[in-house]
């Protein structure tokens, strides 16, 4: 049976800054190859190539075998490119946009045939809520929106817990109005490691960050920290 594995990023890495690459190295350390070939797909930032450019920048400072999928340009050969690959990383932006885009072109159907096989699947913010039964989205320009996502894993996820303001109360009050049982919490700078569907742990890569599961019990919110490991 495969070693299946997803890497959720809550906020901060390449996008952000070259810098340590503490995440980065943690995802490659994943793989048992000297030389892992990961797959950047930028959708969300509308295959961005200034984000690109600093995937290029990162992964080839860590030995990678580089590569990246467009959709705004001409497009490979979807499956032949993901099942090759080692690891997938999506990168954030417009999560309701990106999951538009993959649905025209079954990218979801491939993402879960590689993550069954094993293929490593990673990123941050709308790369990190996508792999989840729903995720809190900021693609809507005047309210955050709760969407449904690939349905890979378990749950709801929420990126940014702690860099941006509204993302807290956001998700007490849908708990509190029984919208939604629980969140899985990731702040910036903090990854949610999911080990062959079940096993979470947090992976911090800034000050202290954390990932926590919130949810409610005789009304009182509960929060349950999972786990924390430090990036070496």
């Amino acid at each position: 049976m495969s070693n299946k594995n997803i890497v959720a990023i809550g906020g901060g890495g390449f996008g952000r800054s070259l810098g340590e690459l503490k995440i980065e190295k943690y995802i490659t350390s994943l793989v048992k190859k000297e030389s892992p070939k990961i797959c950047f797909i930028p959708t969300a930032s509308g295959d961005n190539d200034s984000y690109k450019l600093n995937f290029y920048r990162a992964f080839s400072k860590l030995n990678c075998i580089t590569s990246h999928l467009d959709f705004f340009s001409r497009t490979e050969n979807l499956e032949k490119k993901i099942l090759s690959q080692d690891i997938i990383y999506v990168g954030g932006g417009n999560t309701k946009s990106m999951l538009a885009v993959w649905k025209e072109w079954d990218l979801q159907n491939i993402l879960k045939i590689a993550y069954e096989k094993g293929i490593i699947m990673s990123g941050v913010s709308a790369g990190a809520i996508c792999w989840f039964d729903q995720g809190i989205t900021d693609s809507f320009s005047d309210k955050l929106e709760l969407i449904n996502t690939l349905g890979i894993i378990k749950g709801i996820a929420c990126p940014h817990y702690d860099e941006e303001k509204e993302r807290e109360p956001f998700v007490k009050k849908i708990i509190k109005n029984q919208r939604i049982d629980s969140c899985i919490c990731i702040e910036g700078n903090c990854a949610l490691h999911i080990k062959n569907d079940f096993n979470y742990v947090s992976i911090n890569f800034g000050n202290k960050k954390k990932c926590i599961k919130i949810s409610s019990e005789n009304n009182e919110l509960i929060k349950e920290y999972f786990k924390n490991y430090d990036c070496i």
